[in-house]
């Protein structure tokens, strides 16, 4: 049978683990649960945290949950990533999205399992949650929630329609023009993919790796294949930068087209003897192209304005007026290095 040493101390030996267990105790007690922090102070420190730390906290536990898909804390990352490029046209669009997948019908093992094909295509840096904790985490509970928006977006299961500057990887044919597309964002490589809308019976033109500088919400709410109906005609006058529908023939889109309102052939130029602004014809000078060019102006009845051009120089349609410095320092970002003719 074991004997104790001699010189062991029986009372000190017997009395460590109680000591170490005690102090275990003290440790353990003396640790606070996030959610026993006063309300204020937990709320200062959700707002803090990144989208992906939101998504990991949120997996936690069913009452960080709730307060983790609130949508006051993701409009400021909503606000902050996608403000500039998501508009009224996009939300709408996400509103449909989200209504057509529940008159699907799609059972509830159905959607669980869209949903963990949702979460695997989210940078895995976002995940430091375990799995089983993940798996808690119902988005499919809160599809209205900015979260869900936020969500789709990133993981690019969410087409938005925006414009795009210089389409088509700034070919010659489309410098200074801004097109409608369908978006979708690639968080690897932090550009997006755009489908344009077919000319006529032809295919969708794709492009991929579209920059974020090249990309705007839908200044307004007209469909490219329409008409846009302009208010500005009857004050706009030399000076002015503009941006004007223009299409190839009637079955293509319109795209928007970076202009200045010039002055006409009967006027000097002259501020104080001008009277352009008296007269029923607008000109619209596209000074990219070079003199002489036949896309270098074009002329615009200000009162009876409707669609106006034909087949060999293409038609044009509405106007819009630029008030925003920055939608004009914008256009002057994208100006070619070279005159085109």
């Amino acid at each position: 049978m074991y004997q104790m040493p001699s010189k062991m101390n029986p009372k000190k030996a017997s009395t460590g683990p109680q000591v170490e267990n005690v102090e275990e105790e003290e440790k353990e007690t003396d640790e606070m649960s996030v959610l026993e922090l006063p309300e204020l102070v937990l709320e200062c420190i959700l707002e803090r945290l990144p989208p992906s730390g939101l998504f990991n906290m949120a997996s936690v536990s069913s009452s960080l949950r709730k307060r983790c898909v609130n949508d006051y804390l993701w409009e400021r990352h909503m606000k902050q990533k996608w403000g500039r490029v998501i508009g009224p046209a996009a939300h709408r669009e996400w509103k449909r999205f989200i209504a057509a997948r529940r008159d699907c019908g799609v059972p509830k093992q159905g959607k669980q399992k869209g949903i963990m094909k949702l979460l695997n295509i989210l940078p895995f840096s976002w995940f430091k949650s375990k799995p089983d904790n993940i798996e808690k985490l119902r988005i499919s509970q809160c599809a209205d929630s900015i979260m869900s928006w936020y969500l789709a977006l990133e993981t690019g299961k969410f087409r938005f329609p925006a414009q795009v500057y210089n389409r088509e990887y700034g070919h010659v044919g489309f410098m200074l023009s801004c097109y409608d597309a369908q978006l979708s964002y690639d968080s690897q490589t932090d550009t997006f993919q755009a489908r344009y809308p077919p000319h006529g019976r032809g295919e969708v033109t794709v492009e991929s790796g579209v920059t974020w500088d090249r990309l705007r919400g839908l200044p307004v709410d007209t469909s490219p294949h329409d008409l846009h109906v302009s208010d500005c005609f009857s004050n706009l006058q030399p000076g002015d930068h503009i941006e004007i529908q223009w299409r190839r023939n009637k079955d293509f889109p319109y795209g928007w087209w970076y202009g200045i309102v010039g002055h006409l052939d009967s006027c000097d130029g002259s501020e104080i003897h001008c009277h352009c602004i008296d007269s029923e014809k607008v000109i619209i000078e596209f000074n990219q192209y070079a003199p002489g060019s036949r896309w270098r102006h074009t002329m615009v009845d200000r009162r009876n304005h409707r669609e106006e051009g034909n087949e060999e120089d293409g038609f044009y349609g509405g106007i819009r007026k630029l008030h925003s410095q920055a939608e004009i320092d914008t256009w002057k970002r994208l100006w070619p290095s070279q005159v085109l003719e």
